[in-house]
């Protein structure tokens, strides 16, 4: 049977640099102590926010002091812990840390209430006393909005309190999945035995074998199934956690609570689910297409992964995906690339799947940090867009740290696609302008489709879920394991039934998606993915304008409100106009792989 390499087996250079960040757990011990032995220096201000603007400068400042402090700690212990989720000194050290941010968030939770007790005339007084407040207008103007849903500063401090427990049913869920969750084994195109990992899973979905793919399928979601209750209830929790802080606030719903600070207004939520419904049918016409290509009289949910194109199937070992992603992305200028290359090889990466590692990939860091991703790389085609999409989560991080003060440094969710996903786009404009080769073209153009397929279409089915399993929580129903089965099995039925027929397995399915575990966080990846289409073209067509507009994007944090961000860049994304034009060239990209699809029969 084949099995992973143990992390000291793999080569230094494929494994983050965290060292950079502490040399040693007694140098994290130390900065940790010493945020824990600040906080009275920042509760000492507690009820004299009112006095003058140098009191509020001074407070704001030991706030981002402690704040810079705690973000290194954090990162770094969360990364430790994803290294091996099974190392319990490693656990213990990430528990330590959400505690110590659960400490700094109560000490500092006086300061929004105090904040907005002050009256427009005495802010604006502050300003004139204290010329550094004007380092916090935007900051100040945001908690100021927000005045009718922040509450007093016993009632926030009790809210700052309860976070750590807020945040369990997410560690539970990332412990039982990644720590505690066996697949078992299935045997491999070549009869061998292998293990079915997170890791692993679509590259076995992506089998030109197709009993490797529904014998994976349906390993993988025995034991999804065989947890059904367990995971319900770590779920419904959350969407209770999701209400109680959307209530206490005052918030008509725990959608509203999301949207709502970030000044994104409800209709761009309701305009992507109606958006996207309406064109369903284009979907459906893909999977006919992928259904004759296949060759198949039923398709199944286990074959939606497997590329259309086997000839053009290659092993990319992961050096060449660097060179690859490099290269593809020269449109943004030859300082970015140059940036991007030193960092790949300051080790901002870990690069292959290791027992124990946490699932999946991301995008990691602190103000005072460089980035850092995870990977569980594997060589195909998805793992090097992999490499891409998260290399521009941390060039867009990079970007803000370096051109924006902390309190605008941290860009917030609604963009945070946006730069991933344009990377994507930029390497396969230059995979495409690379070859003439039929098979290879429509291979890319297979991936593209299914980049649309698993990013607006899919995703965007998942926002569904999220909303309709809120609303039904708001309402008083019991999320039991049977309803959440059946309200992801209708979902399915709608999205793909007509083309598909719907494993009872994919029932299971809401409960191995992580993202879940950050409520209405999903849809992001459906307006990032249309902002991002509308930003990759007008680069590809206009070229320097348009690129310093995009770079501009990356540089400005969350120093305004992110739809104000991407207008500034170029895309409206209050209006349903960038998400019809995205699902417009997908319907393009169908007619041309049908089209060729056709020539090769």
């Amino acid at each position: 049977m084949q099995s992973l390499s143990k992390r000291a087996e793999i080569d230094e250079k494929y494994r983050w640099n965290l060292e950079s960040i502490y040399a040693t757990e007694a140098d994290w011990e130390k900065d940790f102590i010493a945020v824990a032995e600040s906080l009275p220096g920042l509760e000492a201000f507690k009820g004299k926010l009112g006095e003058s603007g140098k009191v509020l400068f001074s407070c704001l400042q030991r706030q981002d002091k402690l704040m810079l402090q705690m973000e290194q700690v954090g990162v770094y212990a969360h990364m430790r812990r994803d290294e091996d989720t099974t190392n319990t000194p490693y656990q213990a050290l990430y528990d330590r840390a959400m505690g110590l941010w659960s400490q700094l968030g109560a000490a500092a939770s006086f300061i929004t209430p105090e904040i907005v007790e002050l009256s427009d005339e005495k802010l604006a007084d502050f300003f004139k006393q204290e010329p550094q407040l004007e380092l916090y207008r935007f900051a100040l103007e945001q908690i100021m909005k927000m005045k009718q849903h922040t509450r007093s500063a016993e009632v926030e401090e009790v809210l700052a309190q309860t976070w750590e427990v807020m945040s369990g049913p997410s560690n539970i869920y990332d412990m039982l999945t990644d720590a505690d969750f066996k697949f078992g084994t299935i045997l491999n195109e070549k009869d061998e035995e292998v293990e079915v990992t997170h890791g692993r899973y679509i590259s076995y979905l992506e089998s030109q074998n197709r009993r490797v793919r529904q014998d994976a399928f349906k390993t993988l979601y025995a034991t999804y199934a065989k947890y059904s209750n367990t995971l319900a209830s770590v779920y419904a929790t959350s969407v209770k956690a999701d209400i109680f802080g959307a209530k206490v606030r005052g918030y008509k719903s725990s959608l509203e609570s999301s949207l709502k600070p970030l000044n994104v207004p409800l209709e761009v939520y309701s305009n992507l689910l109606e958006t996207v419904n309406k064109n369903l049918p284009t979907l459906h016409r893909y999977l006919r297409v992928r259904k004759r290509m296949l060759g198949l009289d039923d398709l199944h949910m286990y074959d939606l992964y497997v590329p259309l194109v086997a000839q053009a199937d290659r092993k990319i070992p992961y050096e060449e995906a660097v060179e690859t992603v490099v290269k593809g992305l020269n449109r943004l200028g030859e300082t970015y690339v140059r940036e991007m290359a030193t960092g790949i090889n300051s080790r901002w990466i870990d690069v292959y799947e290791t027992p124990g590692k946490s699932s999946g990939a991301y995008s990691s860091g602190s103000y005072t940090t460089q980035p850092f991703i995870l990977l569980n790389y594997q060589n195909n085609l998805d793992g090097m867009y992999t490499l891409a999409h998260e290399l521009g989560h941390s060039m867009h991080s990079f970007y803000t740290n370096k051109n924006q003060p902390f309190p605008y440094a941290n860009y917030s969710l609604f963009v945070a696609e946006v730069a991933s996903i344009t990377n994507e786009a930029l390497l396969t404009d230059h995979l495409l302008g690379q070859t003439t080769d039929s098979a290879l073209r429509m291979y890319l153009i297979n991936a593209e489709l299914e980049k649309f397929r698993t990013t607006l279409f899919r995703q965007t089915m998942f926002a569904e879920f999220e909303y309709e399993t809120h609303r039904r929580a708001e309402e008083g129903e019991a999320l039991t394991p049977d309803l959440l089965n059946s309200i992801y099995k209708e979902l399915n039925v709608k999205y793909y039934g007509a083309e598909t027929v719907v494993d009872e397995e994919i029932a299971y399915e809401w409960s191995r998606i992580p993202h879940f575990y950050r409520a209405f966080y999903v849809y992001q990846y459906s307006t990032g993915i249309s902002a991002a289409a509308a930003l990759s073209k007008q680069i590809i067509e206009e070229g320097d304008p348009a690129v310093e507009r995009y770079l501009q994007f990356l540089k400005s944090g969350s120093s305004k409100y992110p739809t104000d961000l991407l207008k500034m860049a170029g895309v409206d994304m209050t209006t349903p106009r960038p998400v019809q034009q995205a699902l417009d060239h997908f319907a393009d990209m169908v007619d041309k792989f049908e089209q060729m699809s056709l020539q090769t029969v």
